[in-house]
């Protein structure tokens, strides 16, 4: 028998019925009149092919095939409501699980130093925070948010711009030391470049510059092809080489003097970060919360 909207509003009809003890009372509860009930039971007698309750002008009372069904439905009904009464609440209440799908940058350098003071505000959530390569299948796979940097893909998805960074090229001190500062980005052919791997072809991300409508791409060179984030960063401040990256995931590094901005005349090859959800229509408040909190964690930095 196929399950429908009509035998399930059927069905939570006779529940409320028996739970009530009168067509009357039951038509009250539910909002329509006393005829409506009288339909939707006949309906759903109709339906299964047998009387499900024995009633006479002064008298209700389920028959043997009607408490049997009666005793199966009620648990299920009873989640329903349940169901719903938690599902409305999240409406207005921070609580249950959310996930969240992120890169490994806004994971690692935007999100890990401060996620604790979000989780702590929030005693009634758990997080997931899963870092991937791509962004893959947003509903399919559960997620309920994600962060992504770069132009959103075409989809039904609703795409929120939270702020723009521009790609920094940088070194520490102690390798211009060794090495020189190289002068313009053509120099960076003569210099031991931090390799990035690009997930989609396994190879080097090309190093592109732009200044206004210039663009140019410098090839260079090196022995390291790193894929995380944080070991890009740590090798680069440590004078491994030199490494391109997020201008908005190192400022602290740039004004602390650990690593120097090499061509901040070259500043237009620029990012930026979307907050991607499934539907604009009533997101959860878990959801917005989140969404509040990275605007907050992203507004004293300069979107430079």
């Amino acid at each position: 028998m196929a399950l429908d909207g009509r035998l399930l509003s059927n069905v939570s009809v006779l529940a409320a019925v028996v739970d009530s003890g009168s067509f009357a009372k039951a038509a009250d509860a539910l909002g329509v009149t006393p005829s409506g009930v009288s339909r939707a039971i006949a309906r759903l007698e109709a339906r299964i092919g047998v009387r499900l309750l024995d009633r006479t002008t002064r008298s209700l009372g389920l028959t043997d095939e009607g408490r049997e069904l009666y005793a199966s439905i009620n648990p299920l009904v009873l989640g329903i409501e349940d169901a719903v009464t938690r599902a409305s609440g999240s409406a207005g209440a921070v609580q249950g699980r959310l996930r969240v799908n992120v890169d490994a940058f806004t994971s690692r350098l935007l999100l890990a130093p401060h996620i604790h003071r979000f989780v702590e505000r929030h005693p009634d959530l758990s997080l997931e925070l899963i870092a991937r390569d791509q962004l893959g299948d947003l509903v399919g796979e559960g997620f309920d948010i994600a962060l992504r940097f770069g132009t959103p893909p075409a989809s039904s998805l609703v795409a929120r711009k939270l702020i723009e960074t521009r790609v920094a090229t940088v070194a520490a001190p102690g390798y211009l030391a060794r090495h020189g500062r190289p002068a313009k980005p053509a120099e960076l052919a003569r210099h031991v470049c931090i390799q990035v791997r690009d997930p989609l072809t396994g190879q080097p991300f090309a190093w592109e510059f732009r200044r206004g409508r210039k663009a140019i791409e410098v090839p260079t060179a090196g022995r390291l092809l790193l894929t995380d984030p944080g070991t890009i960063l740590g090798a680069c401040v440590a004078g491994a080489g030199i490494a391109q990256i997020k201008a908005l995931g190192i400022q602290e590094l740039l004004d602390a003097g650990q690593l120097v901005d090499l061509f901040p005349d070259w500043p237009d090859e620029r990012f930026s970060l979307h907050v991607l959800y499934p539907s604009r229509h009533l997101p959860a408040a878990k959801v917005r919360a989140f969404i509040g909190f990275v605007e907050e964690l992203l507004a004293p930095r300069a979107a430079g």
